[in-house]
């Protein structure tokens, strides 16, 4: 018969045990949410997008958005491609990106993209340039898809003619075809002034958080997270946003849809 000071020591070595197993296991839910931190983090990215983690908090985007190795992702009108880097160390060796731009924006992140993108140093990214209206992508070919404050440039009416005349519906329908089903769409934006619809986008490149959350929810996508990380109070939301004093400075909203199955 057992003493109980053996069954003592042999529940003490079990009670060990499992708390290693515990920690281990701890440790590694720890390194799996990491991994943005680390690609923020990775060495060899330019001081220019060092400087702009600070304004644009990309770990915590992707983390809400729970962005995983092995994905293939599209980072949709990526202008210089510095999500697309991010996602690059991000879904790894086994998940592909796709930088995709139209020509304006291929022109708009210049000369930073081919920098980026040089001597193959990002081999699991790839560039494609297209028109929106064409952007080619086949049915339930993407886990995820990327809109980083160009949302609102669906809209934009351009007095230049710069930038071409864009169908938002027919881009948010091509978006939700080449997700799979419960595919992930990343939304960042500009804030425009509540119940001002999509009137903003060109005169101030901003656009009403409840238009867009509507306007994506009538395309087939379900709002799953919210972030505020990127609230400002003290943005009027009356001014243009890429010039000017509020450059950095905007109130942003961050929203995560799936794709219905």
């Amino acid at each position: 018969m057992l003493r109980k000071s053996s069954i003592a020591k042999i529940a003490h070595g079990l009670l060990s045990g499992l708390a290693l197993v515990l920690a281990i296991a701890a440790a590694g839910y720890a390194g799996a949410a990491d991994i943005y931190d680390q690609a923020v983090a990775h060495p060899g990215r330019s001081d220019h997008d060092v400087r702009r983690d600070a304004i644009d908090h990309p770990a915590q985007v992707l983390r809400l958005a729970r962005i995983r190795p092995g994905m293939r992702v599209a980072d949709i009108l990526a202008a210089d491609g510095y999500y697309s880097e991010l996602l690059s160390d991000i879904v790894g060796p086994r998940g592909h990106v796709i930088l995709f731009n139209n020509p304006i924006y291929d022109k708009w992140g210049s000369p930073d993209l081919a920098k980026r993108l040089a001597h193959d140093r990002l081999p699991n990214v790839e560039h494609r340039t297209a028109d929106l209206a064409h952007m080619g992508r086949a049915p339930a070919s993407l886990d995820a898809a990327l809109l980083i404050k160009v949302y609102h440039d669906l809209y934009w009416v351009d007095s230049t003619h710069e930038w071409p005349q864009v169908d938002p519906a027919s881009v948010l329908d091509q978006l939700a075809r080449a997700l799979k089903p419960n595919g992930i769409l990343v939304l960042v934006d500009h804030s425009a002034k509540p119940g001002t619809g999509s009137s903003a986008a060109s005169e101030l490149h901003r656009i009403d958080e409840d238009y867009a959350r509507r306007d994506f929810e009538s395309h087939g996508f379900t709002l799953v997270a919210k972030g505020d990380f990127l609230h400002r109070s003290d943005d009027a939301r009356d001014q243009i946003t890429y010039k000017g004093p509020m450059v950095g400075r905007t109130d942003r909203f961050v929203l995560i849809f799936h794709k219905r199955a």
